[in-house]
């Protein structure tokens, strides 16, 4: 994906916008984080990769994508983004589509979650999305672990010092 790559522009700084993940303390294993920068700069999105499978590849992708990113626009039956990155990462290149979508009601603190279950056509992935409150869409894919309630209760918002760049 061509908006991946830097053209002229200086790396961006971080996201403007909170990043709603695990905290890297609460995760037994390696953590990575990608940043997807707008040509001018601005950042388009952060998605983290949690790996549990020692270097072979992360077992979960949450991905933060505030409005207008490029990401977020899909064609009819198209995987999201970080269903793909998820893909990429474990060198799976097989051809994977959404197959339904199931909307269905989950608790997060004291605030009640709209989260859309994403079926795809490979049954090792898991998938959900939901939409915060300031219109950042947080997407999570995992591989071959099924997303129980329980996750949820484990996101938080990361510091926003874990993104600067020095």
């Amino acid at each position: 994906m061509s908006f991946l790559r830097r053209r002229s522009a200086a790396t961006p700084t971080g996201p403007d916008f909170d990043v709603l993940a695990m905290d890297p303390g609460d995760w037994p294993g390696d953590l990575g984080a990608g940043l997807l920068p707008a040509p001018d700069g601005s950042c388009q999105g952060v998605f983290l990769r949690y790996d549990l499978f020692g270097g072979r590849g992360p077992a979960m992708i949450i991905g933060n994508m505030p409005e207008g990113s490029p990401v977020r626009e899909l064609e009819e039956g198209q995987v999201p983004f970080e269903v793909t990155q998820l893909l990429q990462a474990l060198g799976n290149d097989e051809p994977v589509e959404v197959l339904e979508t199931e909307d269905i009601p989950v608790m997060h603190e004291d605030n009640l979650l709209i989260v859309r279950r994403v079926k795809c056509s490979e049954g090792r992935i898991s998938c959900t999305q939901f939409d915060r409150s300031d219109g950042v869409l947080v997407t999570i894919a995992s591989w071959d672990r099924p997303i129980t309630d329980e996750l949820y209760q484990l996101l938080k918002p990361l510091p926003a010092e874990m993104f600067q760049q020095a």
